[in-house]
This record gives C-alpha cells, sequence and structure tokens, in this order.
C-alpha cells in the first residue's frame, strides 16, 4: 500500500493501515520527542498523544507538502503544549541579552554526549535551543509557538548556549586531567 493509500485509510479510521502509520512513522516522531522532553518515559507520553491527534487531525492533510513534514509539526506542537500550561518560561527584557557563541569541537565531544547535555538543560533552554538550532525555526516563530516574546526566545538561547559551552568546558578539563 502506498503512503497516500495509506493515509487515505487512516481518514476512515482504519486501525490496520494506522497501526502500520505508527511503524511507519513512530522511530522518526520518537526521536523529536525525545529531543523536547525531559526523558525517556516523558518522550513516550508525548508520542502516543501525537499519534492520537495526528489520527484525529488526518483528515485535514491535504497531500500538499511533505507528510512527514506534516507529522513532526503536530508532533512539536504536542510536546510545547505540555510545557505551554507549565509556564516555563519567564519575560526578559531584550536589553539584557548577551549572544554566547558555542564552539564544538567534534574530535573531543561526541554526539551522544552532546544530545544528553541538550536533554538535560531546564525546559525553558532546551526548547529554544532545540527549536532554533536543529529546527531552524527563528526567533519570531519560536515566540508565536511558545506565547512568548521574542526577547524571551533570545535571551533562552543565549542561555542554554551558554550552559553548554560551561558544561563542555568543564567536560574537557576532566577529560585533560584524567589523561595526565
Amino acid at each position: 500500500m502506498s503512503l497516500n493509500e495509506l493515509i487515505e485509510h487512516c481518514k476512515v479510521n482504519d486501525t490496520i493501515a494506522q497501526g502500520e502509520l505508527y511503524k511507519l512513522f513512530s522511530s522518526k516522531l520518537f526521536s523529536v520527542c525525545l529531543k523536547y522532553s525531559r526523558n525517556h518515559a516523558e518522550a513516550e507520553d508525548n508520542l502516543q498523544d501525537a499519534f492520537l491527534t495526528i489520527f484525529k487531525k488526518i483528515e485535514q492533510y491535504k497531500h500538499k507538502g511533505a507528510f512527514e513534514g506534516w507529522l513532526k509539526r503536530i508532533t512539536i506542537n504536542i510536546v510545547l503544549q505540555r510545557y505551554r500550561k507549565e509556564k516555563v518560561f519567564d519575560i526578559i527584557n531584550e536589553n539584557t541579552i548577551e549572544d554566547v557563541e558555542l564552539d564544538i569541537d567534534e574530535n573531543t565531544i561526541c554526539i551522544d554526549y552532546l544530545l544528553k547535555i541538550i536533554q538535560e538543560l531546564p525546559d525553558r533552554y532546551r526548547l529554544v535551543f532545540n527549536l532554533y538550532v536543529l529546527d531552524g525555526y527563528s526567533h519570531k516563530e519560536i515566540a508565536n509557538m511558545l506565547n512568548i516574546n521574542i526577547g524571551t526566545s533570545k535571551s533562552n538561547l543565549s542561555r542554554a548556549r551558554q550552559i553548554l559551552k560551561n558544561t563542555i568546558e568543564t567536560h574537557k578539563t576532566t577529560e585533560l586531567s584524567k589523561s595526565l
């Protein structure tokens, strides 16, 4: 069955087609959930919520644009809804924002460690960092998605970069002292 046929079957609540769609996209969407969630269990919950919403709203998909992109947007929105309810964002004066450069040497920092420390960031910093750096959203788009102002988005990104920079520098120093 083609993807378009699978989508059409899901639109009429065909549970077999829904299962196939889940199998086809769950691992990719779980990666999205994991990136934005605090931990593995929360990511699993977010994935389930995302698929419930996907199946509820699939009739709205009109085969315009990439289906995977549509799924990803829904998944990100589901995860972000949880954080909007928790009010994890503080309003920041835009004049206090300091731009921090994050220089990562791929030879000394492994990707698993980098992903681990990103996931350990406080919610507000992790969400903005992932949306801006990993998914390419603008500060204006992030502000709209998270119901914050642009200055808060910029500030949270700057703070995330500062925390990551400090963590990486500490890690490098620790690793260097171990090798001596």
